[in-house]
């Protein structure tokens, strides 16, 4: 079946986007495109077995496969936990001294070879889940302070969260994110980038909406933001520039709540990035509470990013530090635009990739000027995000050459009306089965797994 996309007709070139980028440590992305981080939620979960506990799943090999033959310039996993209790969601992959072992490394390996099999820099995205891990996977989560997270997410609380010592900080944070790093180097990653955004762990610490604490790790914004530079520091003690290994991080530009981070601190947060050392910054917004992957104002629909605004205010104080902006891009046009225009340099594609996953290579070719038309509400994240965790399930069920070839290859067609009816009506049925995980207090995990019309 023909899919239905945004626009149909190339009317500026792509060229622009197929420019190689070059982070201050001399490492070279082939071009502009970001893979961005997008949670599978797919590798192994059994707490009590730390040796069987987050590891990646064929699936997850599989579906690097296919991006892996996408043409981006730089391709990040989806998040990696440093902790095994403290998880964005059970079936995270995680990276843990207590679960380390030869098949954790072959498993890690392999991701990282079908992850730079046509050119792209292979990036681990390295997170903790805070307060944001769901109750039914740790009631008491560790967060910077006690401040619970209200609301559910796939019917499922938040537990009460403990705030770390200070001595905790140390042990039980920057120690984890620091040997996950040097396991991603050591497993043929070239490099990691820390999730500070969306309300994880290292962003409850920098956002004054979470942190209230009175030491040194708050106040202030520099004290706020303590953690993150500590975990650079301990990081680059262990894994120099010199090696080539990236070390980035993923921030939000705006929080979109009261007493949240807003665009003037994270200005000042990124200034910091900047003299730091970091080679790239993602851009990004929103929380759990103001989820914002979607259009919050008028003036930005037309111009596709959510955060090219901010992005616009904030861009000025990089000079070495590479930025990408991710959310919303769909359209080549807009994608050269927001470079051209100085917002940012590199492109970070998420939900737009598990329809196609070698979108960036079509765009690089010129054979498509956009990406396809969800005919789900873009701006319903819950929905689009589950059906972005589907076609991620499709994706991993065969290797690149078990579909010949064809990277979109068994992916449902969320661009026809037929199918996405059908999804509906199975999202019924997963509902259903979300809400009675939830009662009987179990996490629940994987996706909900659909046939649908595949594409042409």
């Amino acid at each position: 079946m023909t899919v239905k996309r945004f626009c149909d007709n190339l009317t500026v070139s792509s060229g622009i986007l197929g420019e190689q980028l070059k982070f201050r440590n001399g490492k070279v992305a082939q071009n502009r495109f970001l893979k961005a981080a997008l949670t599978e939620r797919v590798s192994t979960y059994d707490p009590e077995n730390p040796q069987k506990h987050g590891l990646p799943t064929e699936f997850i090999l599989n579906l690097y496969d296919k991006w892996g033959h996408g043409k981006f310039g730089t391709i990040l996993t989806g998040n990696v936990l440093v902790d095994p209790t403290n998880l964005e969601s059970a079936g995270n992959a995680i990276i843990f001294k207590e679960g380390d072992g030869e098949e954790r490394r072959a498993l890690f390996s392999k991701w990282a070879k079908n992850m730079k099999q046509d050119g792209a820099l292979a990036v681990v995205q390295l997170s903790h889940g805070g307060r944001q891990t769901p109750i039914t996977v740790e009631p008491n989560p560790w967060s910077a302070s006690d401040v619970k997270l209200s609301g559910e997410r796939r019917f499922t609380a938040f537990g009460q969260p403990v705030p770390l010592s200070v001595e905790q900080i140390k042990t039980q944070v920057i120690d984890r994110f620091v040997y996950a790093a040097k396991f991603a180097y050591e497993t043929g990653f070239d490099g990691v980038e820390l999730h500070g955004a969306h309300g994880y762990l290292l962003a409850q610490f920098t956002s004054p909406t979470t942190n209230k604490r009175t030491d040194q790790y708050g106040g202030s914004i520099e004290n706020r933001q303590r953690i993150i530079l500590e975990i650079y520091d301990a990081i680059r003690a262990e894994i120099p520039v010199s090696t080539g290994f990236l070390v980035g991080i993923k921030t939000n530009s705006v929080e979109f709540q009261e007493q949240g981070t807003t665009v003037d601190d994270a200005k000042e947060m990124c200034q910091v990035y900047e003299d730091k050392g970091f080679d790239f910054v993602e851009l990004s917004g929103g929380t759990y509470e103001k989820l914002a992957f979607h259009h919050m104002r008028d003036s930005t629909r037309n111009r596709e990013a959510f955060f090219l605004e901010f992005a616009e205010k904030i861009r000025p104080v990089f000079k070495n530090t590479i930025v990408y902006l991710t959310g919303g891009f769909r359209t080549v046009k807009a994608m050269v635009e927001a470079i051209e225009n100085g917002a940012t340099q590199g492109i970070g594609l998420g939900r737009p990739i598990t329809a196609e996953p070698d979108l960036p290579k079509k765009i690089l070719e010129g054979s498509v000027a956009s990406s396809i038309k969800n005919a789900l509400d873009e701006n319903d994240f819950g929905i689009t995000n589950l059906a972005s965790n589907t076609q991620m399930q499709q994706m991993g069920r065969n290797s690149y050459q078990q579909a010949s070839e064809n990277p979109t290859y068994g992916i449902s067609n969320f661009s026809d009306e037929e199918t996405v009816k059908r999804y509906r009506e199975a999202l019924v049925e997963y509902t259903v089965f979300m809400k009675t995980m939830a009662s009987q207090n179990k996490p629940i995990h994987g996706v909900l797994v659909f046939e649908g019309i595949q594409q042409a």
